[in-house]
């Protein structure tokens, strides 16, 4: 019992690492003893975070697009010539787009689900024989999927297309989950509500306005994400196949999801 939620001998593999909700896992990875690669398009934040993180533990950065296919296809590539096995892969890396119902353009829909849905597949996709070598019966790997409770529930933004893209993955969980634990691979997904990151600027540069529409009367925090996912990711979570654990203070059920 007293290593259920340790990560250590383990590897992991998190893209769009560099910053926001992806920083908050590998942050939480590191201190419970994993080894981290955090990915990411722009070299220069991510190498600043990878040497930041590094004061914790082993932190490697790797640039790399990995929207769509082929650019999945070059992240993997560019992981396996570090390693040869990957205990856990989080597919975190995402893009929004928002735009009047009229006017929404194909760019954002295609861009949206291009690096939401497609990578997740794909990349996943490229490092199953890794995956698979680093799974046992005893020990699982893992897939974390990183969702939002846009994708549960109803926002009343009109982001068309992360909201199906969302909806998608928690679906596209499921139907990978059951294929996966043939090979010892448990996929999961985290829906995050409100945390501070660019991507979320309204929770980061006005939380306590923010905060006053969440059930729990605040924003999510670091310890909050990385605590989710440190439990999906360690034996802790090895029974928990296919489910999306939703980490939002409340707000799903207060939209009456």
């Amino acid at each position: 019992m007293k290593d259920l939620f340790s990560l250590a001998g383990k590897t992991a593999l998190i893209t769009g690492g560099s910053r926001g909700i992806g920083k908050m896992i590998a942050e939480g990875f590191l201190h419970a003893g994993a080894k981290v690669y955090i990915s990411a398009r722009k070299g220069g934040a991510l190498e600043e975070t990878a040497k930041e993180l590094s004061a914790i533990g082993p932190c490697v950065a790797i640039t790399s697009n990995a929207s769509g296919a082929d650019g999945a296809k070059a992240m993997a590539d560019a992981y396996l010539k570090h390693e040869k096995t990957l205990d856990i892969l989080v597919n975190n890396a995402g893009a929004a787009w928002g735009a009047d119902f009229d006017e929404f353009p194909e760019s954002g829909w295609d861009k949206v689900m291009d690096l939401n849905v497609k990578t997740p597949f794909f990349l996943t996709q490229a490092l199953h024989g890794a995956l698979k070598a680093a799974g046992s019966k005893e020990r699982l790997a893992k897939v974390i999927n990183i969702a939002s409770i846009d994708g549960v529930s109803v926002n009343m933004q009109e982001t068309y297309s992360y909201a199906a893209s969302k909806s998608g993955l928690i679906h596209l969980t499921k139907r990978m989950a059951m294929r996966l634990i043939k090979d010892n691979i448990a996929v999961t997904a985290i829906a995050p509500g409100a945390f501070a990151s660019d991507m979320n600027r309204d929770a980061r540069d006005h939380g306590d306005t923010v905060s006053r529409g969440i059930p729990a009367r605040r924003i999510g925090t670091a310890e909050d994400m990385a605590g989710a996912a440190i439990y999906l990711a360690s034996r802790a979570g090895d029974y928990v196949v296919g489910s999306t654990v939703i980490v939002d203070g409340g707000v799903t059920w207060a939209r009456g999801a």
